[in-house]
């Protein structure tokens, strides 16, 4: 299971992780507390699911959220780099998408999800498009954190 995996590398490279979450609504967290544990390295995580949660708790900028909106690149790295910083954690990930069925537009289609990592010194930030469900985009929005997480870990000494 990837969630065990990511769980062992943050042991063995004595990192922690706090994550912040709009449009998967606690997957994430809840993915990686099944893994016993856990609290060795999970510190937490923020459900930010309005854009003044996500100012007001993670200190994405207002005006980023105007200019950009909150699907996008530049606030998932902003959840990211303030769930670490509100938490005190090595790693951050932020995840903020459009899961649906409703509030999608051409732009923005429901299914796009942005998902950011940050560990200070590196930050990558990917742009998904996901099909199904809301839950399965949810689902699988979640799984691709977990994958670019594990991703950066690998990289970390």
């Amino acid at each position: 299971m990837l969630a065990e995996e990511i769980g062992r590398l943050f042991r063995a490279k004595k990192k922690t992780l706090a994550v912040a979450e709009s449009c998967t609504g606690g997957k994430v967290g809840d993915m990686l507390t099944e893994v016993p544990g856990s609290s060795d390295y999970f510190l937490g995580g923020v459900i930010s699911y309005s854009n003044d949660a996500k100012a007001n708790i993670l200190g994405v900028e207002r005006e980023t959220l105007k200019t950009k909106g909150a699907v996008s690149e530049e606030v998932a790295l902003q959840m990211a780099s303030g769930a670490r910083r509100v938490l005190g954690a090595d790693i951050g990930v932020g995840i903020t998408g459009v899961a649906g069925p409703g509030g999608g537009t051409a732009a923005k289609p429901v299914g796009l999800v942005y998902i950011a990592v940050s560990s200070g010194g590196a930050s990558v930030c990917r742009r998904n498009l996901f099909k199904g469900s809301r839950s399965s985009i949810k689902k699988q929005s979640a799984e691709r954190a977990l994958t670019m997480l594990k991703g950066l870990l690998d990289k970390i000494n």
